[in-house]
């Protein structure tokens, strides 16, 4: 007699999971994935998944999709200990976002979140985003711009800190920190000057494109962790630049200006001083809450002007708002772009006027570049190197030696 057995199919295995709090709280991303996997996959609480993970049963996954909202902001460093668990055994991380900050987001795509998307899901967004996971990696060409920096942190330095700062949108105070750092960096061929350029403008840097350099997340995470900074995760923040000069670029996205703090900003220039001859920051034009900590840190603060109404009126501002919190105002060296040529007699007048106005000396006057500005700093390269005898070129050349020789002579001073 035979006996006929029903046998049950062997469950399917899980090859991804979802993590939240309660994922009841997401419901496309229960019916997206059940489209996307069938049975294939499971689903974890924070606390669970913190066990799951550290089990062999885990190292069958695929993905695992994250799922957080406003409400797990205060759970971030929970959060981002499960995607660097994730990480750790190659099992890629999708990030399921809504309503979170920026700042938030941020943190948890540096811990090694592979992908974001926003929640409600888009149409298809998860299927494309699963299916971008499961493509092979692309080799990356590595350019001689974006290879790492060959500069070694020894300290040892007390370099000068020269801060430049707009006070009025184009008025050329990022082509003046990239040339004057470059003009710096190539001053004495017998005994190398060491420079480091500091883009500071989180949100509209220009100084990475300005020498056709890499955005790269290693100043996002050195800016966000600045207690933890040594020598070594400095320099490896930097970029070379025709290996005279090292340069700390913006992050790659655009930051709020408070993510970082007078006591970050303090200990990025004190690395750097310790490390270089001279350290010039490129600011944003806004006041924040550490412009002050470069100020007090910086021995020169260039302010850039035009001959307009608009630079008269911030420039007397920018005075009455220093002297209201007795912050250096003395450190302030107005430079004046566009200047009028030398046979402009009504032009040489105006700027007279103009200084006599506003109580200040315009010591530095640059000319007018033209469109030989424009395109050197589109094709990422100073003026040194693509318009070497251009007047502007020569003006920052003079004021750069200028400020290397007091700098040399007031070390002799020092000694003596």
């Amino acid at each position: 007699m035979s006996v006929a057995v029903a046998l049950k199919p062997e469950p399917a295995a899980i090859v991804a999971c979802t993590i939240s709090r309660d994922v009841a709280n997401f419901d496309l991303l229960i019916e997206d994935m059940e489209t996307e996997l069938g049975e294939s996959w499971g689903d974890l609480t924070f606390d669970d998944a913190a066990i799951f993970l550290a089990q062999p049963d885990s190292d069958s996954l695929e993905f695992v999709a994250i799922a957080v909202d406003s409400d797990d902001e205060d759970d971030l460093a929970r959060i981002s200990a499960l995607i660097k668990q994730a990480r750790d055994k190659d099992i890629h991380v999708i990030l399921i976002a809504e309503e979170l900050s920026p700042i938030a987001l941020h943190q948890l795509l540096r811990h090694g979140a592979n992908d974001f998307v926003p929640y409600p899901l888009p149409e298809g967004a998860l299927h494309e985003t699963i299916e971008q996971l499961r493509l092979p990696p692309e080799p990356v060409a590595q350019t001689s711009n974006d290879a790492p920096t060959t500069f070694k942190a020894t300290g040892g330095k007390e370099g000068s800190v020269i801060a430049v700062h707009s006070l009025a949108g184009g008025t050329g105070a990022s082509t003046l920190a990239v040339n004057l750092a470059w003009e710096l960096a190539i001053l004495d061929k017998k005994k190398p000057i060491k420079v480091c350029l500091i883009d500071l403008d989180l949100q509209m840097g220009a100084v990475s494109t300005y020498l056709d350099l890499p955005r790269r997340e290693a100043v996002f995470e050195l800016l966000t962790d600045t207690a933890h900074m040594d020598p070594d995760t400095f320099a490896q923040a930097l970029l070379p630049y025709g290996d005279k000069l090292q340069v700390f670029t913006a992050p790659p996205e655009m930051l709020p200006l408070d993510i970082i703090e007078a006591e970050d900003v303090n200990r990025l220039l004190e690395m750097a001083r310790a490390n270089f001859d001279y350290v010039i920051v490129d600011m944003p034009s806004t006041f924040v809450s550490w412009t002050e900590a470069v100020m007090n840190k910086s021995d020169l603060y260039f302010t850039t002007l035009e001959l307009d109404m608009r630079s008269a009126q911030n420039t007397l501002r920018m005075i009455r708002a220093l002297k209201a919190e007795g912050l250096p105002v003395e450190k302030l060296r107005f430079v004046l772009n566009r200047a009028p040529k030398f046979t402009d007699l009504s032009g040489k007048s105006r700027v007279k006027r103009l200084a006599e106005s506003l109580d200040i000396s315009i010591e530095v006057q640059l000319a007018d570049g033209g469109k030989q500005v424009t395109q050197a700093n589109d094709h990422g390269q100073p003026l040194a190197e693509t318009a070497a005898k251009l007047p502007l070129r020569k003006e920052i050349l003079k004021l750069a030696s200028s400020l290397h020789a007091a700098n040399i002579a007031a070390a002799a001073a020092e000694h003596a």
